[in-house]
């Protein structure tokens, strides 16, 4: 094979592992987002139905501060088991690729290359190491009359998907700020 396809399929496949590489690492990174809420409901049955929603997620009350209308919520988040086969056959694809290139640019050594594959399930139990972990959840109550006609306004800080579940299971609609 013709040595410039063959360096500049190693360059592409080096590029494509590179970006492999940080789609895995960005996998178990933290996204956490505040967003203002509004409910129809009072503040108080608001209040039981979140407190509710929690608990039966596993959370439980970390911390109330009256005097600011906040509570903390903590929960362990477990790491998805498909996400970590998908990871690991993602790095498996990724360096059995990488192995095959430079099993045709270093032919002498080629048979060893293709064994990079042993390596990917690396990328599995970094990211079930990394996922699991105590997350917290702050639910601020608010007073800010919205020009909606919404009973209730929160602010939620939390991970984005999080926020996504809880707007879909109690009907919440997102503010603008």
């Amino acid at each position: 094979m013709d040595s410039t396809v063959t360096q500049s399929t190693f360059l592409l496949t080096l590029l494509l592992s590179i970006g492999l590489f940080f789609f895995i690492r960005a996998s178990s990174k933290d996204r956490i987002e505040m967003m203002r809420l509004g409910s129809k409901q009072n503040e108080d049955t608001l209040m039981t139905s979140l407190k509710e929603y929690f608990r039966s997620r596993a959370y439980r009350v970390l911390a109330v501060d009256a005097a600011k209308n906040q509570v903390t919520f903590e929960g362990f988040v477990s790491p998805s088991w498909f996400l970590a086969v998908f990871l690991t056959g993602l790095a498996a694809v990724g360096f059995g690729c990488l192995g095959l290139v430079l099993a045709m640019l270093f032919p002498d050594l080629g048979q060893f290359f293709p064994l990079l594959i042993l390596l990917s399930p690396l990328s599995g139990f970094l990211y079930w190491k990394k996922s699991g972990r105590l997350e917290k959840v702050s639910l601020k109550m608010e007073n800010i009359p919205s020009e909606q006609n919404f009973s209730s306004t929160i602010t939620v800080t939390a991970h984005r998907d999080e926020l996504a579940e809880l707007q879909r299971a109690l009907q919440l609609k997102t503010l603008d700020t």
